[in-house]
């Protein structure tokens, strides 16, 4: 089975939970929606209730009413007669409170309007009853009042028969949106144990393989680390062979060089009397020396001599740099303290007489951090920087060189900026190679300097750059570690 990548476990995760968080908030507006038409359908039931309690209620008062009115027929109790009254005066209201009710019913509402109209003559023709008690006695089987009762009975009948369907229906509606509501739940809690088992499967599978790259990563370190050893050994050994072959080959070359340069003098020593022969011959026997043999002696051989000459001396500095790059390769790094400010003051001191001569002002930033490196190397580092905007200058263009530095977590960032005549930016990285040089060559310089400050960087385990355009200044950084290990000194 492959395993799954971080990306590709973080994807899955939050895949499934955005899945998950959709399905359960279409389940949440779903179950809101059926718990809504629950809520309806069981206000309707107890709207339903509510009505066939008062149908029940008129109903009552209504037998109440025609019971007390027989009974005062029969026997003229006063009890009976207060009875009648109470239920005579209590019965519109009873109805009025049933129609209030069904107001949304038009078939109850017209059974009400004539549950109304009967009331209304049942209660006139109960009144009158009882006023001719012994006339309505003795026809108490035919009374009106008997037959508008019977008529009230029947529209209550109804009336409660037509409540009854509704609260079937009601009541059938109201339990299957219980049933929706209870499976929608149901839903929700399988979709949630889905999501987060799934979840759970892709977090465990995760895990699983990332315990398995640890595993591997930490066997990888081991026969890394010890890889990494074997190799630095190998380099190390390779970079004093290097170092030792750069020292053998320049104290070899100079030796012919020495003996160019020798010889060089010797035939500018012996050009000067076979010049003076020339004008002398030339004095005393015109036309005897031939025109070719008067330029060969007097303008083309001390011209091959300077050249020869510009160039051995040239070739000699060149060697001399590579034999000091060889020894600094060489030399045992020592780390010990040192301020900054008092480094760069020491730095400026020795470069004065330049920045004076070049009417040039370095100026060092307050409050510049210490640090534990190498101070020789430091100087040197730093040195070549400021000689070199000093160098570089803008004519025309008072000269400004400043000096910052600060701490960013570990290491110590120095900034050397100038206002000079820039780099372009194609050459950033060709300027810090060796023997190459960028812009005009209008300065004395072999392409040396920054190459030598690269080298001592990297031994510091620094890093130097460079931000820079043409006509607007160079800013050189040089990164530097807070601490220089011994490790890395002795490396």
């Amino acid at each position: 089975m492959a395993k799954l990548s971080e990306r590709t476990a973080g994807a899955l995760v939050l895949g499934a939970v955005v899945v998950g968080f959709v399905l359960i908030l279409a389940i949440g507006l779903i179950g809101v929606a059926v718990m809504q038409r629950n809520l309806a359908y069981t206000d309707q039931v107890a709207h339903t209730y509510e009505v066939q309690n008062a149908i029940n209620d008129f109903r009552l008062l209504n037998e109440r009413m025609e019971t007390a009115r027989r009974g005062y027929l029969l026997s003229p109790e006063p009890n009976f007669a207060r009875v009648f009254e109470e239920t005579s005066l209590q019965l519109p209201g009873a109805l009025a409170r049933i129609g209030q009710l069904t107001r949304d019913n038009p078939a109850e509402q017209a059974r009400v309007a004539r549950a109304q109209a009967l009331v209304r003559d049942e209660v006139a023709a109960a009144r009158v009853s009882v006023a001719n008690r012994l006339a309505s006695a003795a026809n108490f089987a035919e009374d009106e009042v008997v037959q508008d009762i019977r008529a009230i009975r029947q529209l209550a009948h109804e009336m409660a028969e037509d409540e009854a369907k509704k609260l079937a229906h009601r009541d059938t509606e109201r339990r299957k949106a219980i049933r929706q509501l209870t499976g929608v739940i149901a839903v929700a809690g399988i979709v949630t144990f889905v999501v987060a088992v799934g979840s759970l499967w892709i977090i465990w599978r995760y895990t699983r393989d990332l315990a398995d790259s640890h595993e591997a990563l930490g066997r990888l370190n081991a026969s890394l680390e010890e890889e990494v050893s074997s190799r630095t050994a190998e380099l190390s050994r390779a970079n004093e062979e290097i170092q030792r072959f750069a020292y053998i080959v320049s104290h070899d070359l100079r030796s012919p060089l020495v003996n160019v340069m020798g010889f060089t003098s010797e035939l500018e020593a012996a050009a000067r009397p076979l010049a003076a022969l020339i004008e002398k011959a030339d004095a005393e026997a015109p036309g005897l020396v031939s025109p070719d043999a008067r330029a060969a002696v007097m303008t083309d051989l001390p011209e091959s001599l300077g050249f020869i000459r510009a160039s051995t001396q040239k070739m000699d500095r060149l060697i001399g740099a590579i034999l000091r790059l060889s020894r600094e390769g060489r030399r045992v790094l020592t780390p010990e303290p040192i301020e900054l400010a008092k480094l760069f003051e020491t730095v400026v001191a020795t470069l004065k007489h330049v920045a004076d001569d070049r009417g040039a002002e370095i100026v060092l930033a307050p409050g510049l951090p210490s640090l534990v490196s190498d101070r020789l190397a430091l100087e040197q580092i730093f040195s070549n920087l400021i000689e070199n905007a000093l160098k570089y200058l803008k004519p025309g263009r008072p000269g400004r060189i400043e000096v910052h530095a600060h701490r960013r977590g570990e290491r110590i960032i120095v900034e050397i900026a100038d206002n000079g005549r820039g780099v372009d930016p194609k050459d950033h990285a060709r300027i810090f190679d060796l023997f190459r040089r960028s812009g005009a060559q209008d300065q004395p310089g072999e392409g040396i300097g920054l190459a030598h400050v690269r080298a001592l960087g990297y031994r510091l385990g620094a890093t130097v750059t460079v931000d820079s355009a043409l006509d607007a200044g160079a800013t050189f950084r040089v990164s530097l570690p807070m601490t220089l290990s011994p490790e890395a000194a002795a490396a």
